[in-house]
């Protein structure tokens, strides 16, 4: 490869500083520097931090450009209504004729856990220890089940794939725990693991920092960059299938995509995706009520007219006080989870207007070596920022954009920060999960304890369902791990 057109392009992007050590590096080290440097779109990255740092300074937002979601965009999942019932219905349908498939956004490894393995790996603390990948694998194999029967399927003939963006740190170690765990019952097809994309991270003034002297810095490109993503070649040996393609290949026509870190989760949730069809959006949220005013916590609201999340930083202390005369709810309650429905058509088009979605800046310590001599620098403060982009940038570009609001204790306890921290903690997820499991019990007609603790494998019942018959009438005295509806009556009084 001739280097010096390359030089030359580096140069006059600024960023010629990148070949400073080029003449001690031995021809190895060339080669992959090249290499890595070929690959750089150098200009798209100046575009990118020249962007971000006018949408940064420009993002003074004053209150009058913000508004709470207007009258008939959001609705509500109320249990056992009617509507539930019918999105049901049109969700298990649309399941069982195999239009329906799962992005999964598990690129993040549990630092914050003290864990360097991939965050889906981790144990929250089940009597069953089942990790967070192994829940959502289960889940979607008892939804199979669930639509081939109500809709009189033959045995198997559902599928529902599952596409996983991992990122550059947790790609091989989250196939090979997929492997060693047999993937968790699902056929490996259907379990498609594909990679977020990358930025070089770089200095306040937007120069690309080195992480060696033969190596750029980089860092994920945020969940945002699931769309990008979904074009990327899944094989260097098949140039031509993509998460796209396959999706096309196989006729889906409706995505659910989630973030891995939520144990509550509804993969492929019948109820958001028959809204979602009969909504006929494009793109749609799922939300959660927020707990209080101040609850830090971004929410779908209107920027400038358009829907978008808007951070609490950014409402005022009024606005995020104001409630609806009429219900007494908050009129900012639309807390975000990052748990969208999409069209497979929609998906496609992200590419027509990707150039004009923000990157964010987030001001990190970024290990580097110094220019001057090549020495390993370790910042103890943010030395640089990395661009990422937000999942959520998209929804200013839909046509037809719908919010289910659900209940938070049903749906969304997320997993953020480190044991014994005492929110959204290991912890918390388990208390949440095994609360669900004993609502599922009671509501199926049980009387379960004080201090008793049922885990109900996503085996036996993905949302409830499939209980009744079992339980109704029976009085719950023992702990236990139920694998098997059968293995109930040994935890009864």
């Amino acid at each position: 490869m001739a280097v010096d057109p390359l030089r030359a392009r580096y140069d006059t992007a600024g960023q010629g500083h990148l070949f400073t050590f080029w003449p001690q590096l031995s021809e190895s080290d060339r080669a992959a520097l090249a290499a890595q440097l070929e690959a750089l779109n150098i200009e798209r990255v100046n575009r990118v931090y020249d962007k971000a740092v006018a949408a940064e300074q420009s993002a003074g937002t004053t209150e009058d450009s913000i508004e709470p979601l207007p009258q008939g965009a959001s609705d509500k999942v109320t249990p056992n209504s009617e509507k539930e019932a019918e999105w049901r219905a049109i969700g298990l349908a649309a399941i069982a004729r195999g239009q329906v498939g799962v992005l999964l956004m598990a690129g993040g490894q549990g630092t914050r856990l003290g864990s360097s393995a991939p965050k889906g790996c981790y144990d929250i603390g089940l009597p069953s220890h089942k990790s967070l990948f192994q829940y959502q694998a289960e889940r979607i194999a008892r939804l199979q089940q669930v639509a081939q029967e109500e809709t009189g399927k033959p045995v198997g003939s559902v599928v529902v794939p599952w596409y996983i963006m991992t990122s550059g740190p947790t790609r091989r170690e989250t196939e090979e725990f997929f492997k060693t765990n047999t993937y968790f019952g699902l056929k490996p097809e259907n379990v498609v693991f594909f990679e977020q994309g990358t930025l070089p991270c770089l200095t306040m003034d937007g120069k690309v920092l080195l992480e060696t002297k033969s190596r750029v810095a980089v860092a994920p490109d945020g969940n945002g960059g699931l769309y990008a993503a979904l074009r990327t070649q899944l094989s260097p040996t098949d140039k031509h299938r993509t998460v796209l393609s396959d999706l096309e290949s196989r006729k889906v026509l409706y995505v659910h995509a989630y973030c891995v870190d939520n144990c509550l989760v509804r993969v492929a949730d019948p109820v958001f995706v028959g809204y979602g069809i009969s909504k006929r959006a494009d793109c749609a949220a799922k939300v959660v009520p927020k707990a209080y005013p101040t609850e830090a916590v971004g929410v779908v609201a209107l920027r400038r007219g358009e829907y978008n999340v808007v951070e609490y930083s950014e409402i005022s202390a009024a606005q995020a006080e104001a409630r609806d005369p009429a219900t007494g709810e908050l009129l900012f309650r639309a807390g975000n989870i990052a748990n969208h429905f999409y069209t497979t058509a929609f998906l496609r088009g992200v590419a027509a207007f990707e150039d004009e979605l923000a990157f964010h800046i987030a001001r990190k310590k970024i290990p580097h070596v110094s220019l001057p001599d090549g020495a390993p620098i370790k910042p103890a403060k943010p030395n640089g920022m990395k661009l990422e982009m937000f999942v959520f940038d998209v929804f200013p570009h839909t046509t037809r954009f719908a919010v289910l609001e659900v209940a938070r204790a049903e749906e969304f306890s997320p997993l953020k920060n480190a044991p014994g921290t005492g929110a959204d903690d290991p912890e918390t997820s388990r208390r949440d999960l095994l609360a669900q499991h004993r609502r599922f019990l009671e509501a199926a007609g049980a009387t379960v304890r004080e201090g008793v603790e049922i885990e109900l494998s996503p085996l036996v019942t993905y949302a409830g369902e499939g209980l009744a018959s079992s339980v109704r009438g029976k009085t719950f005295a023992r702990s236990g791990v139920v694998s098997a509806v059968e293995e109930l009556d040994a935890l009864a009084a």
